[in-house]
């Protein structure tokens, strides 16, 4: 019988698909993971209900314990992602190679078969994205392997005016694209951009084995790709790998303290999380190489059933497409290592607000995914844990209202405040470890504090990035709470085009956005000072990031802060200090190239 290429079994039954690992080794992680989180609950679970329990029950005790059963378990797996992580950076022998050993084989040989990068444009400028596209192809091409790889820009702009101005700059691009440059508009965005990528599938995959979908804030290096690449030849039924995507440096206060704290922090996170959920791995929608033919078999997704927000075409498509993969025999992997990859971060609250509701969105679309057949577990709890990321937030709002109403009627006489207050520092602990485990990774590695500009400005911008996290945390917990609220009554978000450079807010926008997070806070500032004044200090950290939304999203657009914070090396990040040649296309201009002709 002809053997099928594309079949789901290839490798032995006991290792994974790819051949990387025993099965019964990730098994054997995995079973660990989940019995140090179980345990871990459990301790704070029992240690909850003493103090709740202590007087009895009531309502507000029962809410609060509920909040917690469903809002720390995803602060307690960062807690342990993080220690794994930090474990394998500097405590395992050969880390690095437990986590990802598809790492052994960044040295491979070439694979056949052509690639195709793909830029997905919606209502943005054109040539801030096109010159980044151009400066990877540049790149690509210095390797001299640039002759394996075509550009595809591919467009779901609605606005003509901006369709138009695409068309101008491609024209002005296209030879620094490659001769085989295309430029495509869809004429309507079914599917967003998963629908997008299968309208190119469709009519032009057939030709590549593998492509590279770009964001229009995408950035790559050549020999980062072909590092992918090579990992993918060596490994036939890997179908997805994910690089680990960092952010561009940045002049947006907001951006470079937000990408501070995702750089040195994620480093340990991914490690740990890689080394357990191996090939079950992520997928985050962009700068990830995929396995063409196996995607499109596998990994189409469906219409969601009804007239709701929920329903319809998935807005956060890369977790179900990852699942999808998997479920058909095909490994998915990330690189948990920072490479030349990056990505920009948004220059605004509110902006970093619009993007989290889109996700949210999406990923309250993954419900019906739960029961889908032939899952493997991982992939299970990949999904449930995207969904629970979102639910965590109201179930720390919901905390903090009943706490409130147990201090205003004076429902505290029976609580071990001895217990409480050791609670509280535990919690905090926990939940600051993956921040913790980033500064000790810095510290730890040789030359690590030098590429953040020394000791002092790493340890003043952890400070800063600190104060900015839990500043920012209950602002955005409050409004995926309300937008949570809002989901079962209509209330959605549609997909436009991101604000993607730094500009200033006036505090009437502010306002507009914000005064919701601002009036919560007051009035639970007011009842907690008339009801309890000593617990003030407790609830200080909630407090002040409602309360003071409006101003924080102000200060950290200046443009004066962000200009200050890049010339005094605040929370400047190592490709600030040591730019990588790619870097030069964040100026978003393209080179001064004639337009093309017809004849020519």
């Amino acid at each position: 019988m002809k053997h099928d290429p594309h079949s789901p079994v290839t490798a032995p039954a006991a290792m994974t698909p790819a051949g990387l690992q025993p099965a019964a080794l990730l098994a054997r992680r995995r079973r660990l993971v989940a019995a140090l989180n179980v345990l871990t609950m459990a301790g704070l679970s029992a240690a909850i209900i003493r103090i709740l329990g202590a007087d009895g029950w009531s309502a507000p005790d029962l809410v609060i314990l509920a909040g917690f059963l469903i809002g720390a378990p995803w602060t307690v797996l960062g807690f342990w992602n993080a220690v794994l992580g930090l474990w394998l950076l500097h405590g395992a022998r050969d880390g690095l190679m437990r986590a990802a050993p598809h790492l052994a084989a960044a040295d491979a040989p070439l694979p056949e078969g052509r690639v195709a990068l793909l830029m997905f444009l919606r209502n943005e400028d054109p040539e801030r994205a096109l010159a980044r596209l151009a400066a990877t192809r540049a790149s690509l091409d210095a390797t001299g392997e640039g002759h394996r790889f075509d550009v595809f820009v591919l467009s779901d702009s609605s606005d003509p005016a901006i369709a138009a101005e695409e068309e101008r700059v491609f024209a002005r691009a296209r030879p620094l694209l490659g001769a085989g440059a295309v430029y495509r508009r869809r004429a309507r965005n079914t599917g967003w951009k998963a629908g997008n990528i299968r309208d190119w599938i469709e009519h032009r995959g057939g030709a590549y084995a593998f492509f590279l979908p770009l964001d229009s804030d995408s950035l790559m290096s050549g020999p980062m790709i072909l590092r992918m690449l090579r990992i993918m030849g060596a490994h036939p039924r890997l179908g997805i790998l994910q690089s680990l995507v960092v952010g561009t440096p940045s002049t947006s206060a907001f951006a470079r303290i937000f990408q501070f704290g995702m750089r040195h922090g994620m480093r340990s996170y991914t490690m740990g999380s890689a080394w357990w959920q191996g090939d079950c791995g992520p997928y985050w929608g962009h700068n990830a190489l995929i396995r063409t033919a196996p995607f499109r078999d596998h990994c189409a997704l469906p219409v969601l059933p009804g007239r709701g927000p929920l329903s319809g075409h998935i807005l956060s498509h890369d977790q179900i497409e990852a699942v999808l993969m998997r479920r058909a025999g095909w490994e998915v992997r990330v690189l948990p290592v920072e490479g030349e990859s990056w990505e920009d971060n948004p220059v605004t609250l509110l902006d970093f607000t619009r993007r989290d509701l889109r996700w949210c969105q999406g990923n309250m679309q993954y419900w019906p995914f739960l029961a889908m057949p032939g899952l493997p577990p991982a992939s299970r709890f990949q999904i449930l844990a995207a969904i629970m990321m979102y639910l965590a937030a109201p179930a720390w709002m919901l905390m903090t209202l009943a706490a409130a109403w147990k201090l205003l009627v004076g429902d505290i006489a029976g609580i071990d405040f001895a217990l409480g207050m050791a609670m509280f520092f535990i919690m905090f602990a926990v939940s600051l470890f993956p921040k913790i485990a980033g500064w000790l990774d810095i510290a730890l590695r040789p030359g690590g504090a030098a590429a953040y500009g020394g000791r002092g400005r790493f340890a003043a911008g952890a400070l800063a990035e600190t104060v900015f996290s839990m500043l920012l945390a209950p602002v955005v917990a409050f409004r995926v709470t309300l937008f949570l609220a809002g989901l079962p009554f209509g209330r959605r978000i549609v997909w436009a085009g991101q604000q993607r450079d730094p500009r200033a807010l006036s505090w009437a926008e502010a306002a507009r956005g914000l005064w919701p997070q601002t009036l919560f806070g007051l009035v639970l500032a007011a009842a907690i000072l008339a009801a309890a004044p000593d617990a003030l200090p407790w609830a200080a950290p909630v407090l002040a990031g409602l309360i003071l939304a409006i101003p924080f999203a102000v200060l950290t657009a200046h443009p004066g802060f962000g200009t200050w914070a890049a010339r005094a090396g605040l929370c400047a990040i190592p490709d600030e200090r040591a730019p990588h040649p790619c870097l030069a296309a964040l100026s978003g201009r393209l080179p001064d190239l004639p337009v093309p002709t017809a004849a020519a």
